[in-house]
């Protein structure tokens, strides 16, 4: 007998990378390869409501699902829907869907959120806020976010080809729905873009900008453009990151000549001027990874950006398994060519409990994590405390199990604590959802909430 006979926790096996048949949906029977691979097309043919959905599924699921997802954007969800036909054909994509196949879909989980998904119980916790990072709080201009000493945020609009669930800025980002009226950038682009680039010209300590939104892939190019290039112009920015869900969710936009020659022409001046250019995606399960998604990574690696990383969210539903990491992060870094970067925690928003994991899960799946991956590919699972930021989530100071709420330190002022003198040497708190909390938990939560 062998040491390893009695077999491993997680076996690999390679999985090739296939683009889901889309004419199994009904709607989608005579679309051609032309109009698939178009993004125009993909954009005018995103999933906006109940009634467009219906066009694509017809009968195949129940009326009960359409019930259940009207039910959702009328009292629960927090984004409204936007679904380009290259995400939702990568829902239950080895089989024509049925009701009970697209109820249990992972990515239909996170991004086509029903009212039955949702923890009518505890659909927020007591502390979840809209802005749980306190983002808008750290604005210096709109839309730029100083958090960290060296780096800022800059979002450069309140759109995405796409709408998660669960999305972090669901205080900004999309349409507003009848729970949550979204707050709205009133400059213009080209003076919030120049406010942008005049901080960072008078702040020499910033090196690092994160590019973001919304999803840049909703920037007019030339617009993009001539922002990256005016980042480009300032001596003292390293390091540039594109944050673009759409990578996966409309890689068609990433792969056109005009988008693939602009890309060129800031990924040459980046490597002239010696600046860090990557770009982030959004991948949070194997299933969303397809051939043509492993073009638009590759293209962007071929005409000179340096790394193409991925930042997923830990949710239960979704992805909150070893096997189910470990099969996305394979695939992302051998058949993708997208290195995994982060997971995070789900952050505490508003009608979110479902997707939440405590501290002490996360922290067993980075635990279980360890070991198969490459060391440079092995995701660091993380938790974004309020107003302290990225954690690993094996650094945590104190824990309450019971209550389900850990504390944190940290080690840097953001910009609207310069004044403060005990920011350094206090105690951040974050909390676990309430359902995964042992009954004397949630009976004190209870009684928390009704006094």
């Amino acid at each position: 007998m062998t040491e390893f006979s009695a077999g491993q926790p997680y076996e690999y096996q390679r999985r090739e990378l296939v683009e889901p048949d889309w004419t199994r949906f009904p709607g989608w029977r005579d679309v051609t390869a032309a109009q698939w691979n178009s993004a125009q097309w993909q954009r005018v043919n995103c999933v906006k409501n109940v009634k467009q959905l219906r066009a694509v599924l017809g009968d195949l699921v129940d009326e009960s699902f359409y019930a259940d997802l009207e039910d959702d954007q009328q009292r629960l969800a927090t984004m409204s829907m936007l679904l380009p036909p290259q995400m939702l054909n990568t829902m239950v994509p080895h089989q024509v869907p049925d009701t009970v196949s697209f109820y249990a879909d992972p990515i239909r989980n996170y991004m086509l959120p029903v009212a039955s998904d949702r923890h009518l119980d505890w659909p927020s916790h007591p502390n979840a806020s809209r802005d749980s990072l306190h983002e808008h709080d750290m604005w210096v201009a709109e839309g730029l976010t100083h958090r960290y000493p060296t780096k800022v945020l800059a979002e450069l609009l309140s759109t995405c080809p796409q709408y998660c669930g669960h999305c972090t800025r669901m205080d900004l980002v999309g349409n507003s729905t009848p729970v949550v009226p979204k707050l709205k950038l009133v400059q213009k682009p080209v003076d919030r873009y120049a406010a942008h680039l005049d901080y960072l010209k008078s702040h020499p300590g910033v090196r690092d900008v994160v590019v973001s939104g919304g999803d840049v892939a909703n920037v007019p190019w030339k617009q993009l453009e001539a922002y990256l290039m005016g980042l480009l112009s300032v001596p003292t920015v390293r390091d540039i990151r594109l944050a673009t869900k759409a990578l996966m969710g409309l890689p068609q936009h990433w792969l056109q000549d005009d988008v693939v020659e602009g890309m060129h022409r800031v990924a040459v001046t980046a490597q002239r001027r010696g600046v860090n250019l990557a770009v982030h995606t959004h991948v949070n399960h194997v299933n969303s990874l397809t051939p043509a998604v492993a073009r638009a990574a590759q293209t962007l690696l071929e005409i000179g950006v340096r790394d193409v990383r991925n930042q997923g969210v830990l949710m239960r539903g979704v992805n909150a398994t070893t096997a189910d990491l470990l099969d996305l992060c394979f695939a992302l870094q051998g058949e993708a060519g997208i290195l995994p970067y982060y997971f995070y925690m789900c952050d505490m928003i508003p009608n979110a409990e479902h997707w939440r994991v405590p501290v002490w899960h996360a922290q067993q799946m980075q635990h279980d994590l360890m070991g198969y991956l490459p060391g440079y590919a092995t995701p660091r699972i993380v938790c974004d405390v309020p107003f302290v930021g990225k954690r690993w989530v094996h650094m945590v100071n104190e824990y309450d199990r019971e209550h389900g709420i850990s504390y944190w330190t940290k080690n840097y002022r953001t910009s609207i604590e310069k004044d403060d003198s005990e920011a350094l040497s206090k105690l951040y708190a974050y909390y676990d959802p309430i359902d995964t909390l042992p009954q004397s938990g949630q009976d004190w939560w209870r009684k928390q909430q009704a006094s």
